[in-house]
């Protein structure tokens, strides 16, 4: 089975050629997924989302009916939203991804084949599969979780039955078992600023010693860092984002990057001395504007000795600073990792002295810490 070169024909032609060889193959497979996984061999540069439309053979617009039609009408969604999720597949800076539940939808629309009958199912994973780690983690996770259930019920087991073993399973894939529960806390923040912020735990199963974090964790930990940057009630413009140490060094990398314009980044590497802290001499302060906006990173805070010396530091180098903290995991006072309060943390007090316009928390950890990936210090 061959079809013609994509070059010298318009993208509408080559769309109309794909959709019939993936109807083509879908006859011959029995299978929208055993049509999309071959279509995706022959054609490279067609993502996986755009291959499982083909492989039910429908056009955007026919796509768009189709999923109306599963949600029973109650959506108008047009075929312009398929050509936006398509375009974000093919990674090319525009388009927009598609949510986890229009996944869910998308994959029962494919999963009835070119001629509406069939009952296929499709995990809505595999829609995305080439595209999975440009989604949101709350869309990766969920995606990681709903996998098992089209797999029951291509095993033969019932709807229902699917999704009761669905559900009792864990919320949190094992790949995140690092984390543990998830809470609200209220955290220092601007004047009209979001004070609340989701925070979770880092339970460690042998006391006593620290808790290696795995990549995963990690980031989640910088995920949950940017979302809260983002829901701060407005827009936090940055001139410099400081790390402190290479592991927090790593997060304002990914923060400047992410939430920060790709501000300018220094570091502050500290050095244990007899007499408490100092910095070495690879420290790297950034040339920025008067009254600045200085974001500062920090892998964890036990009892906040070095945010204390960072920030007199910052301050007497950049006047009338306006200054941020971000940690990833903050040390808690009690046994119990789900504190009510601020104030239950080790550093809280310190914390607040530095007199931070806000503070950025991912999680909440037990003596005597936790390290991060590659032992970044």
């Amino acid at each position: 089975m061959t079809i013609s070169s994509k070059n010298g024909i318009s993208p509408q032609a080559r769309g109309r050629e794909l959709a019939g060889l993936g109807r083509a193959l879908w006859a011959e497979t029995g299978s929208v997924r055993a049509a999309a996984t071959e279509l995706m061999h022959m054609h490279r540069d067609v993502p996986s989302l755009q291959a499982y439309r083909y492989a039910a053979g429908l056009s955007q617009d026919q796509a768009a009916l189709r999923y109306n039609e599963v949600t029973g009408h109650q959506t108008c969604l047009g075929g312009t939203s398929i050509n936006a999720w398509e375009t974000w597949a093919r990674g090319r800076g525009q388009g927009s991804p598609p949510s986890f539940s229009s996944l869910v939808v998308l994959s029962m629309a494919y999963g009835r084949g070119p001629l509406a009958i069939a009952d296929e199912a499709i995990p809505p994973g595999d829609l995305v599969a080439d595209a999975y780690e440009r989604l949101p983690v709350e869309d990766q996770i969920s995606l990681r979780n709903v996998a098992g259930y089209a797999q029951t019920i291509n095993s033969g087991t019932d709807h229902s039955q699917a999704l009761s073993q669905l559900y009792q399973s864990d919320s949190i894939p094992r790949s995140l078992s690092q984390i543990g529960e998830e809470f609200m806390l209220s955290v220092p923040t601007a004047e009209f600023g979001n004070s609340d912020v989701s925070v979770f735990t880092l339970p460690n199963p042998r006391a006593g010693q620290l808790l290696d974090l795995n990549w995963q964790t990690f980031g989640f930990g910088i995920e949950r860092l940017a979302r809260q940057v983002r829901n701060l009630g407005r827009r936090l413009d940055v001139d410099v984002c400081f790390g402190i140490n290479e592991a927090g060094l790593v997060m304002a990398t990914f923060l400047a990057s992410d939430r920060f314009s790709r501000c300018p980044i220094g570091y502050l590497r500290c050095n244990k001395t007899q007499d408490g802290i100092d910095l070495d001499d690879q420290a790297y302060f950034p040339a920025v504007k008067q009254s600045a906006t200085i974001v500062i990173c920090d892998f964890e805070v036990k009892h906040a000795g070095v945010v204390g010396y960072i920030t007199h530091q910052l301050k007497s180098r950049y006047a009338d600073a306006d200054l941020y903290f971000a940690v990833f995991g903050a040390m808690t006072k009690a046994t119990d990792l789900k504190v009510a309060d601020f104030d239950d943390l080790t550093g809280a007090q310190i914390m607040r002295k530095a007199g931070f316009s806000a503070i950025f928390m991912a999680a909440t950890m037990s003596a005597p810490g936790i390290e991060p990936p590659l032992e970044l210090r």
